[in-house]
């Protein structure tokens, strides 16, 4: 007989290096017993304690849901519970509703976008971003515009991992594993003006930058065919490339070229909604106008799956038509749990005051994170609300970094020192190497300055070393 030596985490790593798929991780390089796995164990407020029980600043808010952080678990059980002895499942499906689902769309109606009023409930954001797509077909396909079988989404761009949400992501490394996309996508540029070559549009104002990014959007419908395009989608605030805003009147001149050639338009929210920008819905910050809003992650605040495509009047009025069936659905959309609980999460939104606890403190985040671009490391910081990045540049000319400088500070000592100085944040080292924060909504400032002071000491021993 033999005595495991391992301590619990190290069994639980050896069990998941046998047993557990990953996501979006090289997973044979796990280690043959999982030493190379970082085992969460528990979470209160904004931190989190790994197996070994040090605690972490969670950084990422898990990865963009946690937007409470982790200390409001009795509420949740006392609504989990509460919905569990009432009904545990019932699908919305076939005429067939239950009153959490029901009550849950018509509480975010109330605080959507003008014009917003329905929802279609699914499992997480590519599900919603795969409804987005159907609906947008089915749209169309009911109003006799059979050949609007085309999107156009921006360079960079991430929208979702299963086939049809792939189509829509701008990675060759992820989309061509698996052939040819499912949606004929057109991309066009995204709105990061740091990088550009000197006499383009980072030395423009606001106003040329924001005409010359539609004017080259308008061209590329043209060239398309405007009867071929049945929607274009962007995010608020592009995620991938490190939290890239839009200029001024980007977003009211993508709803007017919208309207011009007759193509929906896709707001994606599973990131910036649920007050990661200051706001319900980030689209309001930048005066957004979508007809169809996708959420995700923040909607329960982490605390349960959700995801939702919200839909404007417009074209429910199509797609509701007498005789038209929406054949479309998940089994578990609007779970009575997951609805459960996304209710509760607003109702504690609202009565701890979290939007303004966002707006109070995104000028001073904002100061903190600006200022880390007196580092030499740091070409670039942009964000909004409690959503922020550092894009990194290296040795080489022109920014670039050498394959010795990438893996000595991008892989190597950047993403270590953050750990060993106890912040999760995200570090990518890709294309654009960057460092990305989105803590709990329920920061307080003094945990702000620590993030970005650890920050600062981090980049600044990089730069050190650059």
């Amino acid at each position: 007989m033999t005595t495991s030596t391992r301590t619990p985490t190290g069994e639980l790593s050896a069990t998941a290096a046998r047993h557990l798929l990953l996501n979006m991780t090289p997973n044979g390089s796990l280690g043959q017993d999982g030493e190379n796995l970082f085992v969460v164990q528990r979470g209160e407020g904004p931190y989190i304690w790994d197996g070994t029980g040090r605690r972490y600043i969670d950084g990422l808010s898990g990865l963009y849901c946690c937007q409470l952080g982790y200390s409001y678990a009795p509420e949740f059980a006392e609504a989990a519970d509460k919905q569990l002895r009432e009904l545990c499942f019932s699908p919305l499906w076939s005429a067939s509703a239950h009153p959490t689902a029901i009550e849950l769309s018509e509480r975010l109606a109330r605080i959507a976008p003008v014009d917003i009023e329905h929802t279609f409930f699914s499992g997480g954001g590519a599900e919603a971003v795969e409804t987005a797509w159907k609906i947008a077909r089915k749209y169309h396909a009911l109003r006799g515009e059979l050949g609007r079988t085309k999107a156009i989404s921006r360079r960079g761009a991430y929208h979702g991992l299963t086939i049809g949400a792939l189509s829509l992501t701008d990675d060759p490394g992820l989309r061509e594993p698996y052939g040819p996309g499912a949606i004929e996508t057109r991309f066009v540029s995204n709105t990061n003006r740091f990088g550009l070559v000197p006499e383009a549009p980072e030395f423009l104002d606001d106003d040329a930058y924001t005409a010359m990014l539609l004017a080259e959007l308008e061209a590329a419908i043209l060239a398309e065919g405007p009867e071929t395009i049945a929607m274009l989608i962007a995010e608020p605030v592009q995620n991938r490339g490190g939290c890239i805003t839009p200029p001024e009147g980007y977003w009211p001149g993508l709803r007017t070229l919208a309207d011009r050639y007759g193509f929906l338009l896709v707001a994606d929210e599973v990131i910036t909604a649920f007050g990661r920008l200051g706001e319900w819905f980030g689209g309001d910050r930048y005066g957004a106008r979508p007809d169809i809003v996708t959420v995700a992650k923040g909607i329960t605040a982490g605390y349960a799956p959700m995801g939702a495509t919200l839909v404007s009047s417009r074209v429910t009025e199509v797609i509701n038509q007498p005789g038209a069936v929406l054949n479309h659905g998940y089994t578990f959309a609007g779970h009575p749990l997951s609805a459960a609980i996304a209710l509760r999460s607003l109702e504690i939104m609202e009565r701890d005051r979290i939007l303004e606890n966002v707006r109070g403190q995104q000028d001073h985040l904002a100061a903190r994170m600006t200022s880390l671009a007196d580092l030499p490391i740091v070409g670039d910081v942009r964000g909004a609300g409690f959503f922020y990045a550092c894009e990194l540049v290296g040795d080489l000319e022109g920014g670039g970094f050498s394959d010795t400088a990438r893996a000595d500070l991008v892989a190597g000592l950047i993403p270590r020192r953050l750990r060993e100085a106890g912040l999760l944040a995200r570090v990518y080292n890709r294309a654009a190497p960057l460092v990305q924060i989105a803590p709990p909504l329920i920061s307080d400032r003094d945990l702000l300055d620590r993030i970005a002071d650890i920050l600062a000491e981090t980049l600044d021993e990089a730069s050190a070393r650059l």
